[in-house]
């Protein structure tokens, strides 16, 4: 399935429209059925998705949140991507805490990532053999490709039956939980957030190069039944054909 590319001026136009959509995509959810699941990343970029997104019109008592991956730091670390998503979304869109699934990276990586899994199957009421299907899942890359944090040559790209792991990243010498390749092509909608001029060469890569996920982690998205959804700034696409 192809990928769909929107490219924007700058980070903050990106940054809005990814909101943008994902508000609309989860009241598309909420029309159909009693509830809707959201799963983010960290960074700067997404900091500035989560400030446009509470701005919006959400009915947020109704939405899940989970995400993506998380470092194993404790939850008010500067770090942590449930602070940065605390701070800047569900804090401003008070959404309650019933709703808030958090990874505890303060506990021991794999206990973390034991009870994360143990979170969503029993929220999404899973079998033993089947995925979560979030609503959305947003994601990133890298400027080394990785997404999620799935970094390249990492073996844990094969894996397309776990939910989630605990991962260590060498180069940041720091252990992390994350989502695995399966709940990320499960997903009804994926979606990409990348901007700044330091991507653009892999994202060409990502796009242009024969699909090899181990050199390049964010090719997964291609693999995705219906296609992810690429927002991007005019800095990471400028190697790409319009």
């Amino acid at each position: 399935m192809s990928a769909r590319r929107q490219v924007f001026p700058d980070t903050q136009g990106a940054a809005d429209a990814c909101a943008r959509y994902v508000a609309a995509k989860l009241e598309q959810k909420l029309a159909a059925r009693a509830w809707g699941t959201l799963a983010v990343s960290g960074g700067h970029t997404p900091k500035l998705m989560f400030q446009s997104l509470a701005r919006l019109a959400v009915d947020w008592r109704r939405v899940h949140l989970f995400w993506v991956d998380e470092r194993c730091v404790l939850p008010d670390d500067a770090a942590s991507n449930y602070r940065l998503a605390k701070e800047n979304l569900i804090a401003p869109a008070h959404i309650p805490e019933a709703n808030i699934h958090r990874v505890k990276g303060e506990l021991d990586p794999h206990e973390a990532a034991r009870i994360y899994t143990d979170d969503i199957r029993k929220f999404f009421q899973l079998k033993a053999d089947e995925m979560p299907r979030f609503d959305l899942v947003q994601c990133g890359m890298g400027p080394d490709g990785h997404t999620a944090s799935l970094f390249p040559g990492e073996p844990l790209l094969d894996d397309r039956k776990g939910i989630a792991t605990a991962v260590y990243a060498p180069q940041f010498t720091q252990w992390r939980v994350t989502l695995l390749p399966g709940p990320l092509l499960a997903a009804r909608q994926l979606l990409y957030l990348v901007t700044g001029e330091d991507k653009a060469q892999t994202l060409r890569a990502v796009f242009t190069e024969a699909p090899n996920p181990k050199k390049l982690p964010s090719q997964i998205a291609l693999e995705h039944p219906e296609g992810a959804t690429w927002f991007l700034d005019e800095a990471a696409a400028k190697l790409l054909d319009s």
